[in-house]
């Protein structure tokens, strides 16, 4: 019985032909932390699935280390197949001719089409031709943490417990005052003495006034944006003057000074909210919090935004084979469709159908905060911004000098039109 079996078996094998050789897709990613746990889970799902496409995954450093290498590798043929990328980073990759084209092709064999990604997301994937260089994952932006307890018997509390009439500047700084008056020693903080956190608080001002960092022709701070980066720059430094923020601290210091309930706001990344979750859960929090889209404070509804997406880059002199570029683009398929779990990390899906299900729209707080997706204000499109830029350097040694009273918002704005058109060159 058992050699007929065989037989049958064997026959069967026969004529349906060889198995389908397996891919193996090498795959690099920055992705450290809460955000890490959450890829690596994501990762060993797919290869549970997809007996016969394999990821293979390395996480390098995360800014300047892992872009440099992603050059150098590619360069010589020696990239990965497959690698998470900043959108704000895409300009550069275009000019150092890293990364390839997503075909129309490529996107129905991943399942996916444009018209599934947030129009700011996919904009931001795109080159100045409109060519598509990369697959957006997520929308993460900085939000507007607050505390209630601190916010208790003020007006910016509503019977719900949820942040209420902060309309405009006066009526944020109203609620720093109030705050301040009920025990927060630092009623907002933000990471004063690092790159990132100065970064975005000044540049969402900035965008909320309609003001350009870098226009589409290059030019540093084009016309009356210079008035509007020193509004930005005052703005801060009032906060500073005032005791409303924390002097030059360091991102971990910022954080702290939330979750320890000395203050009654926090802007920060939506990648904290895993944080405040898990110290809620323990009960090592001690207070009720929430997070919403950072308000209208100057004369439009934006917020500094970047993605994290998917890109292919070049093999050297050589072409990837048309297997393998199925196999990837079947790997990104199945992460956009699976990004709700990606975002328990505090991201927006950028890929609609998840972002819009009824699933995402109970998790808390990125339902409450999904609107920034259509608000959202990414880098300009030049080589030198974006996360570990001149213009991230610029904010840490010229804005963040300024905003502690080392320098005028005026001196600040003619250093950095000068730093930065420098960086041009």
């Amino acid at each position: 019985m058992k050699t007929r079996h065989f037989l049958a078996a064997s026959v069967a094998a026969l004529v349906a032909g060889p198995a389908m050789a397996q891919q193996t897709v090498t795959w690099w990613d920055f992705l450290a932390g809460g955000d890490g746990v959450r890829m690596k889970a994501l990762i060993e799902e797919f290869n549970e699935e997809h007996p016969d496409i394999q990821i293979e995954g390395t996480t390098l450093e995360w800014g300047v280390p892992f872009y440099t290498k992603v050059r150098t590798a590619a360069a010589v043929g020696q990239g990965p197949d497959v690698m998470t990328y900043h959108l704000s980073r895409l300009p550069l990759g275009l000019e150092e001719g890293v990364l390839t084209p997503i075909t129309a092709e490529d996107m129905e064999a991943a399942g996916l089409s444009e018209g599934d990604f947030f129009e700011s997301s996919l904009n931001a994937a795109k080159g100045p031709d409109g060519t598509l260089y990369a697959v957006p994952f997520d929308i993460h932006s900085i939000v507007l943490y607050y505390n209630k307890s601190l916010l208790e018997g003020t007006d910016f509390l509503d019977d719900n417990g949820e942040l209420t009439g902060i309309e405009s500047l006066e009526d944020f700084e109203a609620a720093l005052a109030a705050v301040q008056e009920n025990g927060s020693s630092a009623p907002v903080s933000y990471a004063t003495g690092d790159d990132g956190g100065v970064y975005r608080v000044f540049y969402t001002l900035l965008q909320q006034q309609g003001g350009e960092l870098i226009s589409e022709d290059g030019e540093v701070l084009p016309g009356d944006s210079v008035e509007k980066a020193e509004t930005a720059i005052a703005t801060m430094t009032k906060w500073f003057e005032e005791g409303w923020q924390p002097e030059q601290a360091l991102y971990e210091a910022s954080v702290a000074l939330f979750t320890s309930g000395k203050s009654g706001f926090h802007m920060n990344g939506v990648w904290e909210v895993p944080t405040m979750i898990d110290l809620a859960e323990s009960g090592e929090l001690g207070f009720e919090w929430g997070a919403v889209e950072v308000p209208q404070l100057m004369d439009e509804q934006t917020t500094w935004a970047d993605s994290h997406a998917f890109a292919i880059p070049v093999q050297g002199d050589g072409e990837m084979d048309a297997e393998k570029r199925e196999a990837v683009m079947t790997v990104i398929g199945w992460m956009n469709e699976h990004s709700l779990d990606w975002a328990g990390a505090g991201h927006i899906p950028a890929y609609k159908p998840v972002a819009e299900s009824a699933e995402f729209q109970e998790m808390e707080p990125n339902a409450t905060y999904s609107s920034l997706a259509d608000n959202a204000s990414y880098d300009p499109r030049s080589e030198i911004a974006g996360v570990a830029s001149p213009a991230y350097d610029a904010a840490v040694n010229i804005i963040a000098p300024a905003i502690h009273g080392y320098m005028s918002p005026e001196e600040a704005v003619e250093q950095i039109k000068g730093e930065l058109s420098r960086a041009m060159n």
